[in-house]
């Protein structure tokens, strides 16, 4: 019995130290530079380095809920404009950056639905605040990595549990 468990022992530890392996991957070189930013923003890293083009495509990539939770297009643009020379020295004072137009036609659309009441999208009504969210969606939404680690714990916990009961049956028929 002891040398099959020592076995287990050591597959279970192989498993775990493949899975961290896994988990700890850094990003590819070739990362995208604006996501590269938005990701220094969440993180409240500085955003200090990178070219104006880069810039405007973190501004471009930044997601709707980005936007609404975060002060990130705010930073970014603060960086722009140390960037092209206008402050961000060392003790500088941060200078307000004025909306872009489309910024202030979403304000002004943002201010004028605000409100509980349904509104009709198509021939759907949308309830604010209700979410209608079903494993599938949850699922679809994981990235391809984390979906292929889950798949792998899976199928390792379940070969575990697969030998585990052979060896029970086995013990039970010798008997």
């Amino acid at each position: 019995m002891k040398p099959a468990r020592n076995r287990r022992l050591r597959l279970i530890a192989a498993l775990l130290a493949a899975t961290s392996l896994a988990t700890a991957a850094p990003a590819p070189a070739g990362a995208d530079v604006g996501e590269t930013i938005i990701q220094r923003c969440t993180h409240g890293q500085s955003l200090a380095g990178f070219s104006q083009s880069a810039y405007k495509r973190a501004l471009k990539e930044l997601s709707a809920d980005a936007e609404e939770y975060t002060d990130c297009a705010a930073q970014i643009r603060q960086a722009q404009l140390a960037a092209a020379g206008g402050g961000g020295g060392g003790g500088a004072v941060p200078v307000a950056i004025a909306a872009t137009p489309a910024e202030q036609r979403a304000i002004a659309r943002a201010g004028t639905h605000a409100g509980a009441a349904p509104v009709r999208v198509g021939a759907q009504l949308i309830h604010p605040g209700v979410v209608h969210a079903n494993v599938a969606s949850a699922l679809s939404t994981l990235p391809t990595p984390l979906l292929a680690l889950i798949a792998f714990l899976l199928a390792s916990v379940l070969a575990v549990a697969g030998s585990a009961l052979r060896n029970r049956i086995r013990a039970r028929r010798s008997d």
